[in-house]
């Protein structure tokens, strides 16, 4: 019997969650390292999964499949192609980062000094953001729709505690307001996921009684049901997939978020602390738009062509929407989490363009925004702890008083507005290229989003970091060792795979191809004929 490698990749984290909050009170500093070699240790094991697969091999390798609930035909069923690869190595690579980072959003409470300082539990600070890991990495491996839907759910409970319990406490309000605000984050983050699971859960449900009446017997392993509706023996009326698709659809929509099913994300950024805010957009949101890929696809092909149409009109929408309402914030964490709704729209209209470009960039995409978006926020945390104010007009000249910080920042926001020689250029070229080719008018249109993003990157830059010293920001000190031991490796990835992305696209697009197989769709032939 093989290693049960894909096991222990989720297992890890969560075992290291449980020995974090087992750390006695008094040694907080320990509870730190523990979940920090944990999760470097879950970093090792993620490599040796990419190690492990070859691009060329079998759609899903490392499989692991075991009887789970066999009267209701649930399995414990892992798998990984070379979508999953890549997202389950950024989230590996994500987390020691966002632990460092947050190194000390745990501790005493603000303005509590002497013996009668109050401690959050920065056991259970670490233990959840591990759990988070864990559940993150399951889902990307689960091939049983059961199993995928159990984490797909679970994760939400240590997301809400991480934002409503270890909340930012720099809010432009005072500290009973900020409390208020947070927990309102919180419960509409808990809220709206929910809701959207439930749909989904009934649409679990259906798939599973189609497959019991067709087959004999329910099953909700996704290669068998694949497998089946290629081979003929399982057919859907047109009616029954649509429903089972939006169901699906529904779910993921909400946590990528999709416009009109946003609304939770910039509140449950804004209130969170900047490492817990990355956990959420450049880890946690991924799971959503991972999703689409490998079961509204590959579960529902007519349906999803039948909706295509529609979904690419909300991609575009949520580009323009979200790019316009960041150029209009007042709050830096609310301005990047509107830069990631207008983000996650670029990755769904590239995922129903329907091409291997538009496919293959959107996987791209995933990778790259979780990358940019963590050296951005992950700045903009560091900013506020030293000025203690989120809003943009209480900043000003900072690169004369810390220039290493302005410069990260700056390199942090024009991977944010994809410019070339930064990863996400060749994710949004690939996507707007995918659209162009089947598309053309959404290609326009989604073009204008990038116009969109220089003008709320750059003004953020001049209004934060240029002009005039503001006396609040004179004695600002310059980013720390820890720092920088953050931020400089990240940056260093974005202009390597800026430069060379080919070990990412060599993992990527055999798995794009075989997405694309489900749904029975090429890529369009050029129109223009070649000059004799």
């Amino acid at each position: 019997m093989s290693f049960p490698l894909l096991t222990a990749v989720a297992v890890l984290p969560a075992l290291g969650a449980i020995a974090t909050a087992a750390v006695p009170a008094a040694r907080r500093t320990a509870a730190k390292w523990l979940a920090l070699a944990v999760s470097l240790a879950t970093l090792v094991l993620a490599a040796v999964v990419a190690f492990r697969f070859d691009p060329g091999g079998d759609r899903y390798q490392l499989t692991e499949s075991y009887s789970w609930i066999a009267d209701f035909g649930v399995r414990y069923e892992l798998g990984v192609d070379g979508i999953a690869v890549a997202l389950i190595a950024l989230t590996a690579l994500l987390v020691p980062f966002v632990i460092l980072a947050g190194w000390h959003d745990a501790d005493s409470l603000e303005g509590e000094e002497g013996p009668n300082r109050r401690w959050r539990p920065t056991q259970g600070f670490f233990a959840l953001i591990l759990a988070v890991e864990a559940m993150v990495i399951i889902s990307f491996e689960a091939t049983d729709v059961f199993l995928f839907y159990i984490f797909f759910e679970a994760m939400l409970i240590p997301m809400y505690f991480l934002i409503g319990g270890f909340g930012d406490r720099a809010g432009p309000h005072g500290e009973e307001e900020t409390a208020k605000q947070r927990s309102y984050a919180a419960v509409k983050f808990l809220l709206y996921n929910l809701a959207g699971g439930l749909i989904m859960l009934a649409a679990v449900i259906g798939l599973y009684a189609v497959t019991a009446d067709q087959l004999g017997e329910g099953t909700f392993s996704l290669q068998a049901i694949v497998e089946a509706r290629q081979a003929g023996e399982l057919t859907m009326g047109e009616n029954t997939e649509r429903l089972l698709f939006l169901g699906f659809f529904f779910a993921f929509a909400v946590k990528a978020p999709l416009w009109p099913l946003h609304t939770w994300l910039p509140n449950a950024m804004g209130e969170s602390t900047a490492p817990v805010a990355v956990l959420i957009t450049a880890v946690v949101d991924k799971v959503g738009t991972f999703a689409m890929l490998r079961f509204c696809l590959g579960l529902f092909p007519g349906a999803s062509e039948w909706a295509t149409p529609v979904i690419v009109v909300l991609a575009l929408v949520s580009i323009i929407y979200g790019a316009l309402l960041a150029i209009g914030q007042r709050d830096i964490k609310r301005l990047v989490a509107y830069a990631s709704i207008s983000h996650f729209g670029f990755i769904v209209l590239g995922i129903f363009a329907m091409t291997s470009q538009g496919q293959g960039g959107a996987t791209l995409y995933m990778v790259n925004h979780g990358i940019s978006t963590a050296v951005l926020m992950l700045i903009v945390g560091f900013l506020i702890s030293r000025r203690g104010s989120r809003l943009i007009a209480d900043y000003g000249g900072v690169q004369k008083v810390a220039p290493v910080l302005a410069g990260t920042f700056l390199v942090g926001g024009l991977a944010t507005l994809s410019l070339p020689g930064l990863a996400p250029f060749v994710s949004e070229f690939l996507v707007l290229v995918g659209t162009f080719t089947r598309y053309p008018a959404a290609g326009v249109v989604a073009t204008l989003g990038i116009v969109l993003a220089a003008l709320y990157v750059l003004v953020l830059y001049q209004r934060t970091m240029t002009g005039p010293v503001r006396p609040e920001v004179e004695r600002m000190p310059d980013l720390r060792k820890r720092e920088l031991l953050v931020v400089a490796p990240l940056i260093a990835l974005l202009i390597f795979l800026g430069v060379f992305p080919k070990p990412l696209t060599d993992i990527v697009n055999p798995a794009v191809e075989h997405t694309l197989s489900d749904v029975r769709m090429t890529d369009p032939k050029p129109e223009v004929e070649a000059a004799k």
